[in-house]
Parts: structure tokens; sequence; C-alpha cells
């Protein structure tokens, strides 16, 4: 990924340095303003005098039948939803193998959180949703988060939202990024947390609940013509240990027989709409 900088010369030479001097040395000015925050897409960055921005509106990006990602309540039945099994045996990797040993030479560990995302796509484990190319810039700034409406034959999951940036299949300048799909941000839960992290429960297989994955903050400019996307699966090996997906006490006392392939669904009907929530900024 190219931000058209050097964005971490900028940031200590334009905001590291002027704030030790001010704090330690008493050297003014100090123009800084209560966030400062480099906005990925324009690649620029952005000043805002409260984080998050008062200006930013929450909106639900839903998700639609045949992989669709709309802003539109969706008005399907309500056993409406999309499926996949999930095998603690074969994880979705959070890069392309061979993993390399972290910090090894040639190691990609320092890459992967801009990894094209492709990668994964065409797995039967990752369910996928995108827009249609957008008409006009859509920037966020602020809280992100994604309520998922699920259901698992099993009795514990795991749920992985991401946040992409679907590039045009022509894209300007660099002709390898046509159709690259860029994580923006990205998260994963453990569905034994979902009422509080001190109180691990088993799910009930079958059962619709509610989970709420909170995404980390963000900042960033969806360009004309790009499409947004998300994906969800249920493992990101090994950057998450394997969930048995049969609720045990302790994960890591699990007997290889609790590790069993199971079948989550995400709902997306009227009465269950899954979606993600967007802090968008006005134009």
């Amino acid at each position: 990924m190219q931000f058209g900088d050097s964005t971490g010369v900028w940031f200590r030479r334009e905001v590291e340095a002027p704030f030790f001097a001010f704090y330690l040395k008493d050297r003014a000015p100090l123009d800084l303003p209560e966030a400062l925050v480099f906005e990925g897409g324009s690649n620029r960055w952005r000043r805002f005098d409260s984080w998050p921005p008062r200006a930013a509106t929450a909106k639900n990006l839903y998700f639609q039948a045949d992989g669709r990602l709309s802003f539109d309540q969706p008005t399907a039945a309500g056993t409406a939803a999309d499926s996949f099994v999930s095998d603690p045996a074969h994880p979705v990797p959070y890069r392309p193998r061979p993993i390399e040993v972290t910090y090894s030479r040639g190691s990609q560990w320092n890459q992967w959180q801009a990894m094209d995302q492709r990668f994964v796509e065409g797995r039967p484990d990752v369910l996928v949703w995108s827009t249609e190319p957008l008409k006009e810039d859509l920037v966020i700034a602020g809280n992100l988060s994604a309520r998922l409406f699920a259901s698992t034959t099993g009795s514990d999951a795991d749920w992985v939202v991401k946040l992409i940036d679907v590039y045009p299949d022509t894209a300007d300048g660099d002709r390898r990024m046509g159709g690259y799909e860029l994580m923006v941000a990205g998260e994963i839960m453990r569905g034994r947390y979902r009422t509080a992290f001190d109180r691990p429960e088993p799910i009930a297989p079958n059962r619709v609940l509610d989970y709420t994955v909170h995404i980390p903050p963000q900042t960033y400019r969806f360009q004309k013509g790009h499409r947004v996307m998300v994906q969800v699966q249920s493992t990101w090996f090994p950057l998450y240990d394997r969930n048995p997906q049969t609720f045990v006490p302790n994960i890591f006392e699990a007997k290889p027989e609790d590790f069993r392939a199971r079948t989550h669904r995400i709902y997306r009907s009227t009465k269950n709409a899954s979606h993600v929530v967007l802090p968008v900024l006005p134009q």
C-alpha cells in the first residue's frame, strides 16, 4: 500500500517532536487539535476538535440476499440467512500460506493487515457481502461495530468481521491494485463472552442470538467507484487460537474430540437484520 508520503517521518517531525518540546522544554507553540488522525483512502491528515467527531452519524450497512450490502433495511422473511461450515481442523488463515515464523527472514508479519483479502474470499467458510460501486465518496471517522444475528449447531463459536475497501478492477496508477481488497478494520469476538468477559457461557445450539463485535476505531475514505465489503468467518488462525466450537470450561484444556465442525448461520431478515455500524461524516 502506498500512502503518498512517509507518514511515520511526518508524524515524528510534526507531532511527536513539537509535543515533547512543548511539554518537556517549554517551547511554544503547540498547534495540535483534540484529534489528529490519518485518513486512509485520501491519504491525508485530518483535524477534529472532538473524538469521535461530532459531525459523524451512525449508519447501518445491512447484509442482504445474494451477497449484497446496502444501507436499506432488509425486507426478507425471518428465516433468511447465509450459512457456512466452520471446521477447526481447517481454519481460515490470517495471511496466505505458507505462514513464516513471525520474526524470521522473509516473514510477512509486518504486512498482513494490508494484504489483499482475495486470498480467502473464495473459501466456503467465509461469507462475503459488498455494495455496488460507490457513486460518491463515503467517509467514516469514529467507532465501528458489527451487530450479528447468528446461530450455530455447536455450543461455542467465534465471530470475525472484516471491513474491506474493494478497489475498481481498473485502478488508477498502480495496475497491481486492480480489484485489491484492503482490510480497513477487523476484529474477532468469542461467543462464550457475549454477555460478560468474566462469565463465559455456552451458546444454545440452533438459537438465534444477538452478538456485537466492537471493531477498532478508524478514519477512512471509501472513494467513488470503490465498493465496501464485509467478510464474516469463524477462524483467524494462528492470529487467534482455535475454538473447539464445543463449550468447555477452559479451551486450553479441550480434548481432541471437543473440536467439532459446526454450521453457523448469519441472519439478514427484517426481524434479524445483521449489519455493520459506520460513523459516516458529511461530505
